[in-house]
């Protein structure tokens, strides 16, 4: 039975053993996350085996894989975690240290969520080197399923990919939906639930999801707690708008008195906790009475766009970098299509095009 299927490739159950153990307890190996089979070989390997894995952007500089391994290093990272990075409240990149038991409270809470049926095909469009594309390759090998993974997000061939009945499960980000809206999705064809994630979702996209029998399902998660931790239904996605929904099982959510969620539960990583137990996510929310999680923002600056988290200092930073700058300020404004847009407000020393100051960015 394959475990993964690729484009033009695939990786059955029985290769999945037997790479299993390759590296050797306690090393770290870090991966440019690619959709290839060398990668997903790479991955079970190293957690079957008792290795370190750290999945990286395959577009960063050597010197900050450099700096990523070297982190790893440091936090002792070993016996099966992988090892992801986040944007902190200063922009630096935090790594996270997830274990075999984070996701597996992960991929069981998901699956009281879901359900999970023996021929599950679930396509994997978002990076790998995110927890929302990693989750996808362990949990389907978990349930003993398939995961299906694009080389990249392409609306219309995803949209093929549903109408056609060849996935069951899909994961998204709301710009994606709408990418696929204007590619003329017109049903859920062979799919189940569509999950949404990475920033909040336009009433009007949810509307139209609704109005053509599309199972959206909102949900909220982090990479510290291996992905979502809470669920919005399909059924409840209109009449609860502005709601990320109710935890999962396992999950327990608080908001403290500043405003701020807390987490805590088997999935969330041990070294994202306070000392008073609790993983403080830095979004501001609150729960309403009947228990949904109603999430309203950061509470520090960094924006979420498009569900990739973007800091305002470093763009600032890189304006200032420039020397027709004089000061600059950016925020992240509401935005229908990407959830936030990235905004910057600019004083100029000396005339400069808008498309120069893109690029320098």
């Amino acid at each position: 039975m394959d475990a993964v299927v690729g484009d033009g490739w695939s990786v059955t159950y029985a290769e999945l053993e037997e790479a299993a153990g390759r590296p050797a307890p306690g090393d770290i190996v870090v991966a440019a996350a690619r959709p290839t089979r060398e990668f997903v070989l790479l991955l079970h390997a190293c957690i079957r085996g008792g290795a370190a894995f750290v999945p990286v952007d395959p577009r960063l500089p050597a010197a900050s894989v450099a700096s990523m391994r070297a982190a790893a290093e440091e936090i002792g990272a070993g016996d099966g975690d992988t090892v992801l990075f986040t944007s902190g409240t200063t922009g630096a990149p935090k790594a996270v240290v997830l274990t075999r038991l984070n996701h597996e409270a992960s991929a069981i809470a998901s699956a009281w969520n879901l359900g999970v049926a023996p021929d599950d095909r679930w396509l994997c469009v978002l990076p790998l080197h995110d927890i929302g594309g990693l989750a996808i390759l362990l949990r389907s090998a978990m349930y003993g399923t398939t995961a299906v993974l694009h080389e990249r997000f392409d609306a219309e061939r995803v949209v093929a990919a549903i109408e056609a009945g060849e996935v069951s499960l899909v994961s998204l980000v709301p710009t994606m939906l709408r990418r696929m809206r204007e590619a003329g999705l017109s049903g859920p064809g062979g799919v189940r639930a569509i999950l949404l994630g990475g920033g909040p979702v336009p009433r009007d996209l949810l509307e139209w999801a609704a109005a053509i029998g599309l199972p959206v399902l909102q949900t909220y998660g982090m990479t510290e707690t291996a992905s979502q931790i809470a669920t919005l239904r399909a059924g409840e996605a209109v009449a609860h708008h502005g709601s990320a929904g109710r935890p999962l099982p396992g999950v327990e959510l608080a908001v403290d008195g500043a405003g701020e969620i807390l987490v805590r539960g088997p999935m969330v990583s041990a070294g994202a906790l306070s000392a008073d137990g609790w993983l403080h996510t830095g979004d501001r929310g609150h729960l309403d009475e009947d228990g949904f999680l109603h999430v309203e923002g950061r509470i520090d600056d960094v924006i979420v766009t498009g569900g990739e988290n973007v800091a305002a200092v470093e763009v600032e930073q890189a304006l200032l970098s420039h020397p027709a700058v004089a000061d600059a300020a950016v925020a992240g404004r509401p935005d229908p299509d990407w959830g936030r847009a990235v905004t910057a407000w600019v004083v100029l020393a000396t005339h400069v095009a808008d498309s120069e100051l893109a690029a320098h960015c």
